[in-house]
């Protein structure tokens, strides 16, 4: 089927009604298109990525998800151990390379409900996501369910990799908050990055977010998207234990864009900033991923650490049973001298969005709540 028009690579809506059952191409590969007359969002059919998310009234058609986009990493979070390799285990999980079987899609009351499963044969587990969009909220709704198929209980590892990119992510511009406290910049000998020079940040010690130390004992505001290049460093932050819901956004303020999640803390409690700049016009990544663990590290590793600043390291999978999280995300233009986000709160069908030095708020409509 043709979806209107292609302007680099980009796959445009021409006015016309897109069933998420219909399935299109993206760079050559199979997706589907899920929209309301708010977001239109694009979810591969292998992997089940989330690569593109418009605002259908933006003629720029700005996509925070550009490049990586945001995909699940289940059942492991982070590089496999020789054995697991050996056996065919691929980095970060089954879920982003298997098919996505569309199970059902429903447009019911002003609701649209896709559900698609997806079978992940080396670790005997089977993962299901609902994707729901309510007419006239810039808001997506998404519950996932991990079944394992195996008759004992076992420690799983589970990370939604949420991550910004083109236009959307400007090195000096692009500010991110979230709901943290307590937070680690990353050891050097468990980075994917060499030669260490490329760091900016100091070897695996402790700040409170965002202001972390520097390699050269300065610090630096981590909301901030980087302006050195090439730099690569990590850092993970528990998120707020006061808080039954939490949050972590990025916004542009010269496009006045803001994309963010809310999700339930005792199921993400860890959020992993990664921030990926290589200059020589190759792409550029910051990372959002909030998850069960701290770190994206092998399971080994991850089990073997158990808990870090008191909390677990992973969730259990209980045999032959299922276990489920839920987060929303958004995607809003934000009203004139917007600057900042200060806090996010989900209630009452609300989801309000709070600019305290600018006393700016943004009520947007979150009928289904988390």
């Amino acid at each position: 089927m043709s979806l209107g028009w292609q302007v680099g690579g980009v796959v445009l809506l021409a006015g016309c009604v897109v069933f998420a059952q219909e399935e299109t191409t993206l760079d050559g590969r199979p997706v589907r298109i899920l929209s309301n007359d708010k977001l239109a969002l694009t979810v591969r059919s292998v992997g089940g990525s989330m690569v593109q998310l418009f605002m259908k009234d933006d003629p720029e058609k700005l996509n925070p998800l550009q490049g990586l986009g945001h995909f699940v990493c289940v059942d492991g979070f982070g590089p496999v151990s020789a054995e697991e390799r050996a056996a065919g285990l691929p980095g970060h999980g089954e879920a982003h390379r298997v098919p996505w079987e569309m199970l059902t899609s429903d447009k019911t009351g002003g609701t649209l409900t896709v559900t698609f499963r997806s079978t992940l044969p080396l670790v005997q587990e089977t993962f299901r996501r609902t994707i729901r969009l309510v007419d006239g909220e810039s808001v997506i709704y998404v519950e996932s369910e991990l079944e394992s198929l195996l008759g004992f209980d076992r420690p799983v590892n589970w990370g939604e990799h949420a991550t910004i990119g083109g236009a959307f992510l400007e090195q000096g511009k692009t500010v991110t908050e979230m709901s943290a406290t307590r937070a680690m910049t990353r050891s050097y000998a468990s980075e994917a990055v060499d030669p260490p020079e490329r760091h900016n940040l100091a070897d695996f010690k402790e700040f409170t977010w965002p202001m972390a130390p520097t390699a050269d004992g300065a610090l630096i505001d981590m909301r901030i998207a980087p302006v050195l290049t090439p730099v690569m460093d990590q850092t993970t932050s528990l998120m707020d234990p006061s808080r039954r819901l939490v949050f972590i956004t990025a916004f542009h303020p010269g496009r006045r864009a803001l994309v963010g999640y809310v999700f339930r803390r005792e199921e993400y409690p860890w959020t992993q900033i990664w921030d990926s700049y290589p200059g020589a016009g190759r792409p550029s990544y910051r990372g959002l991923e909030f998850a069960t663990q701290p770190y994206d590290l092998t399971r080994r590793e991850v089990i073997q650490a158990n808990s870090m600043f008191d909390t677990p390291t992973y969730r259990w999978l209980p045999a032959k049973s299922t276990i489920g999280s839920s987060f929303l995300m958004f995607y809003v233009r934000t009203p004139d001298g917007f600057t900042k986000v200060d806090d996010v709160v989900l209630a009452d069908g609300k989801l309000t969005i709070d600019d305290r030095a600018a006393r700016k708020t943004m009520v947007l409509s979150a009928s289904r709540g988390l």
